[in-house]
């Protein structure tokens, strides 16, 4: 019977720590502590932000680059082809750089509008680790949409 106990408890404990390392790897949270509710999908933003300039907001969209030099921005997918800038508040935290790959991330911040000039959309190519064609190919400014996030939740999908 002893013997029985033991052998549960261990299982018990091993199904704990297991289950406590397995959802550590899932989830991470970068900046402020933030929380998934109220997010709205990254495929709809550009229709909620239609008539304004910019707006305080949670979003939630799947990761489509990751800055490889730092993790100091990173794109989300916007639907047909577009994508967002995310930039984190005051330069205070970075993500891992490699946080893409089917992740989904929930940021908390605000979403704008911004014209990016042709030397800042390089210097991005670059941290992206682009090819010197691709980077010189890179002529004219770009209206984006940009994110500046407070927090950031990192979901594995994999």
């Amino acid at each position: 019977m002893k013997n029985l106990l033991s052998t549960a408890l261990m299982l018990l404990l091993g199904l704990g720590i297991r289950v406590s390392c397995v959802q550590a790897q899932d989830v991470a949270q970068y900046g402020d502590k933030i929380t998934e509710e109220g997010a709205i999908k990254s495929t709809k933003l550009a229709k909620k932000l239609k008539n304004k300039e910019s707006a305080a907001l949670k979003v939630k969209g799947d990761i489509v680059e990751t800055c490889s030099m730092k993790g100091c921005w990173m794109t989300l997918d916007m639907g047909n082809g577009e994508t967002m800038m995310v930039k984190f508040k005051d330069y205070a935290f970075f993500v891992p750089k490699t946080a893409q790959e089917g992740n989904t991330a929930i940021i908390d911040g605000v979403a704008k509008k911004e014209l990016i000039d042709v030397e800042t959309l390089r210097h991005y190519a670059e941290d992206a680790g682009k090819s010197e064609s691709e980077i010189a190919a890179i002529t004219k400014p770009e209206t984006r949409w940009m994110f500046e996030a407070k927090g950031v939740i990192i979901k594995s999908n994999k």
